[in-house]
């Protein structure tokens, strides 16, 4: 039987380490794509606050008005707020992703673009959902 050597001189002690976090330089593309995944994962939280709401309000009255209590308090309009975001932001970077999907918007300053329309846009959007909420409320 072959044995393997281990030492500090050997090839396996002299291999090149696999690229991490600390290697790369972040960039806006990687942050929007992290930011990706962190808002898929919040929308499971507002679904569950969605779906909260609506047993609420097909049970009975005193359900709903816990639930509205919260709604309309600083916390929870803070959390609906952020669920808007993250619905947005969502939202804009499936859009990113299906463009690349369709092989367009690798080259530099396009694959830029994409990824600061994500963040403005879901911004934008979002102020102008809430702007809309409380002018017409």
């Amino acid at each position: 039987m072959a044995e393997v050597e281990l030492r500090p001189g050997s090839l396996e002690s002299r291999r090149p380490l696999s690229p991490h976090l600390q290697i790369y330089r972040p960039t806006l593309t990687m942050m929007m794509s992290i930011a990706h995944r962190i808002t898929g994962a919040a929308l499971y939280v507002g679904t569950l606050l969605l779906a909260w709401f609506l047993i609420a309000a097909s049970t009975d009255a005193s359900a709903f008005a816990t639930v509205a209590y919260f709604l309309n308090s600083l916390v929870g309009k803070l959390v609906l707020f952020a669920f808007t975001w993250a619905l947005f932001h969502h939202f804009l970077g499936g859009i990113r992703h299906l463009i690349w999907d369709a092989g367009y918007g690798f080259a530099y300053p396009q694959r830029e673009w994409l990824a600061q329309a994500t963040l403005i846009g879901g911004g934008v959007l979002t102020a102008a959902v809430w702007i809309a909420a409380f002018l017409f409320h």
